[in-house]
């Protein structure tokens, strides 16, 4: 999809108006601690996508996105004055799955870092399995296995 200056511009203006919008004239109790992250607008100005996240836990996510399915025409309908565009776009609401994704990345940091120390203490009591130098050097007598492959 190709980012048209245009739509990116629309994108950021209805991140703004609908930060404003959630902060200040949506008054839905079941709203919670919810930021806009990104706007997506599709290239013929028709459709929004909006990224939100929620602080909290299960419930409050649900709760948020219930109260911002219902609040969609209010806020659509403001976007619409701000931008003053000839069709306003319609709205979806999207939870954005930075935060689990951050969460899950960090998880498995902490689960490779662990692993690392394991080797690490297995590495420092290690030995070698033959000598510690295994090839030959010049101040050393021929062996059998030497002799054998000069033969061949």
């Amino acid at each position: 999809m190709v980012d048209h200056p245009r739509a990116r511009k629309i994108a950021d203006r209805i991140k703004e108006v609908v930060a404003q919008m959630l902060d200040s004239r949506v008054k839905d109790p079941r709203l919670g601690f919810v930021t806009v992250t990104d706007v997506r607008v599709t290239g013929d100005l028709q459709h929004a996508s909006i990224f939100y996240t929620v602080l909290g836990d299960a419930e409050a996510r649900a709760g948020s996105a219930a109260a911002l399915e219902s609040a969609k025409g209010l806020i659509r309908s403001e976007v619409g004055k701000q931008l003053s565009i000839r069709l306003t776009p319609t709205l979806e609401f999207v939870a954005d799955a930075v935060p689990e994704n951050a969460q899950h990345l960090e998880e498995v940091l902490r689960a490779a870092a662990a692993r690392d120390a394991e080797l690490a203490a297995l590495a420092a009591s290690a030995q070698y399995a033959g000598d510690q130098d295994p090839y030959r050097h010049d101040d050393e007598p021929a062996g059998e296995d030497d002799d054998r492959a000069r033969e061949s």
